[in-house]
Parts: structure tokens; sequence; C-alpha cells
């Protein structure tokens, strides 16, 4: 007999949180340490509103799967 035990549906998820989360503290680690010339607007968007949206639209497909 088979015993098939049923994974974590938001695993993928929570492995591109950590991803995004490391991949965000370098580059804003970068920007800080280098005194990046980049605007505010811009950071913002490069470190806080694009990975807000990917995981959000990651966290609502990965949810609608049956």
């Amino acid at each position: 007999m088979q015993t098939s035990s049923k994974r974590d549906q938001m695993l993928p998820w929570y492995i591109g949180l950590v991803v995004i989360l490391a991949a965000v503290a370098y580059v804003a680690y970068q920007s800080y340490a280098t005194d990046c010339q980049a605007t505010g607007l811009a950071q913002v968007v490069a470190l806080i509103v694009m990975p807000a949206v990917y995981l959000a639209l990651m966290y609502l497909t990965l949810r609608s799967q049956p």
C-alpha cells in the first residue's frame, strides 16, 4: 500500500518569499553601501512595490489551485 502525504500547497510561496527577501536585503545593502544615486521613488519601487506585487500575485495563483 502506498501512503501519499499531502504537501503544503503554499510551500513554493514560502520559498519564493525567502528568496525575494534575500534579494531585497542584498539590493538594499548595495544601495546603502555604495551611496546609490537613484531617486527615493525608484528605490521604493524596486525594494517594496515590485516584490509586494509579485508576492501577492504568486499567492493568489497558488491559492486558486485545486
